[in-house]
């Protein structure tokens, strides 16, 4: 009985607010196949919006649109709870990993007529099209199309002059001597898996050691990070970076010294000569001289015009380890083991030793850093049982990556799109620019180059990483030079850019990993083996060769 009358008295208060109270008309909530979530929404998404009164049904097919940009979508509409909720859906899929708006406009009516009081604009984001972008083959076979692809932009874009790399695809005459040597080495590679021919692989390298020799500027044997690939002249980096960089240079030179030890024919003119120009090249480098005036550690930068200026004494543990094994290796300026260990090593302050999702790190900075610093060092040096002092190399370079993929795994930042199969954070282009993303610095920016340049560390996640890549986002990222520099799936943003940094690596590493060519060639320098043991590394591959 009480029950009842609390019902009539429901009814007549309703009915008095409905006669005496104006109408309040506005929207209640919106959701998207059942949830609040309004990224990676399916293609086809029932998108329901609730309201305070019952809809006017003519009004809100006029009022509620679908839009990307100014493209208005075709919409079904359906209606429930006595029409004061409206379901809306596409009437055909829409497209897979693009942004779009709900529209309700102030147009739309209650059917007493009553405005809806505000406007409602809802972004929404459609979810990864999980279907293959591109015929399925074996892994083997794509990672021959991944190399060869990606090599083309060493190969077809390489500066029509010196035969260096552009620093990147949009650089004009700026090249870059860092990227140049990762492109020398995955030149080398491509002669190996057969993308192009021994002679035609070595007529470009000499060009290269050539334009070096004759044309380009240095700066007590090191070169500038960035060269106009027509003149040689230095194109500055920055204000103050208008002369020596160090540790491009020893980039230039893994890569030299790899080429080198490749054209190995002792009857071969060509090949005879190119020893010769690398030999040349290699031995004008004043190594110890970047110490400025005696320090016990190697200087980044210097300059005609602002001398030291730049004041980067490289430390560790970053992308450098290259730097100083070759300064070790020089047979005409080396540098002691006190430089690397006080410098390089700071007597051991470039430890870590903490665990990260349950990963000890041997060295680095906290959850490793961007993914290249296990990487740029590692094109040549091999870290497979590589130890000093301070680290095992294997064990640090697999710790930092795994860690970075567990990072991404566990997506803290809740981005989208990040997991399993889409890992990567390493120094990119992004939307805004350009950045060293890490897990202490993550945009939400996945560069395919760092889980790809990882195979050797992460082989099982770095082909899952590139199966996704290439047959999930394929019709969106991979292009003539190989993959994109970078993408954001939660903003919707694909670069169009490809770096010479970034696309070397990808061949050298997948090819480390597939027959270990790179590490093989460069760890049979005998300059190199005399270098590491000099610094106290041992490694099964630290072995007397061959003196070029």
């Amino acid at each position: 009985m009480k029950y009842g009358l609390l019902l009539l008295a429901l009814a007549l208060v309703s009915c008095k607010t409905d006669k005496d109270t104006p109408e309040l008309f506005f929207y209640r909530s919106v959701t998207v196949d059942g949830a609040a979530k309004f990224r990676g929404v399916s293609l086809q998404p029932a998108i329901r919006v609730s309201f305070s009164a019952p809809l006017n049904r003519s009004s809100a097919e006029k009022s509620i649109r679908l839009v990307n940009g100014a493209t208005e979508i075709p919409l079904a509409f359906t209606y429930g709870a006595l029409d004061t909720t409206v379901t809306v859906t596409p009437k055909s899929p829409l497209g897979s990993i693009t942004a779009y708006k709900l529209q309700v406009q102030p147009g739309l009516t209650s059917q007493h007529n009553t405005a809806l009081n505000t406007t409602l604009e809802v972004a929404l984001a459609t979810a990864v099209d999980t279907t293959d972008k591109f015929p399925v083959v074996s892994d083997s076979l794509l990672l021959d199309l991944v190399q060869k692809r990606t090599l083309a932009y060493f190969w077809d874009f390489g500066h029509p002059v010196s035969g260096m790399a552009r620093e990147r695809n949009s650089s004009g005459d700026v090249v870059t001597s860092g990227g140049t040597g990762f492109g020398i080495m995955a030149i080398v590679a491509g002669i190996h898996r057969g993308f192009i021919s021994r002679k035609d692989g070595l007529d470009r390298i000499a060009k290269i050691a050539g334009f070096l020799k004759n044309n380009a500027k240095s700066y007590h044997g090191a070169f500038p990070h960035w060269l106009n690939g027509a003149t040689g002249e230095t194109v500055p980096f920055s204000q103050k970076d208008n002369g020596a960089d160090l540790v491009e240079t020893s980039y230039l030179f893994q890569g030299l010294l790899t080429a080198r030890q490749y054209f190995n024919s002792t009857s071969d003119a060509g090949e005879i000569a190119l020893r010769a120009s690398v030999n040349d090249l290699w031995d004008k480098v004043e190594w110890s001289w970047f110490t400025k005036n005696g320090e016990n550690v190697l200087y980044w930068h210097w300059s005609p015009s602002y001398n030291w200026d730049m004041n980067m004494p490289i430390r560790g543990w970053n992308e450098c380890l290259i730097t100083y094994v070759l300064a070790a290796s020089s047979r005409t300026s080396a540098v002691s083991k006190t430089v690397y260990d006080a410098g390089w090593a700071q007597n051991g302050k470039m430890a870590n030793g903490n665990n990260y999702y349950g990963i000890k790190l041997p060295l680095g900075p906290a959850n490793g850093g961007p993914l290249f610093f296990s990487q740029y060092s590692f094109l040549g040096l091999d870290p497979r049982q590589l130890s000093d002092t301070y680290a095992r190399y294997d064990e640090q370079n697999s710790a930092h990556t795994r860690i970075n993929y567990a990072y991404c795994v566990a997506n803290p930042k809740n981005y989208y799109g990040y997991g399993p199969n889409c890992w990567g954070l390493t120094a990119s282009d992004n939307a805004s620019g350009y950045s060293a993303h890490s897990p202490d610095n993550d945009l939400g920016v996945i560069t395919p180059t760092a889980a790809l340049s990882a195979m050797p560390y992460t082989p099982i996640e770095s082909m899952r990483a590139l199966r996704f890549f290439y047959y999930k986002l394929g019709d969106k990222i991979f292009k003539n030079y190989g993959f994109v520099d970078a993408f954001n799936l939660t903003d919707i943003w694909f670069a169009d850019s490809f770096l010479a940094i970034d696309q070397g690596p990808v061949v050298v590493m997948i090819e480390n990993h597939r027959s270990q060519l790179l590490w093989k060639l460069f760890m049979s320098c005998p300059e190199v083996n005399q270098g590491l043991k000099n610094l106290g590394f041992t490694s099964p591959n630290v072995k007397s060769q061959t003196r070029f």
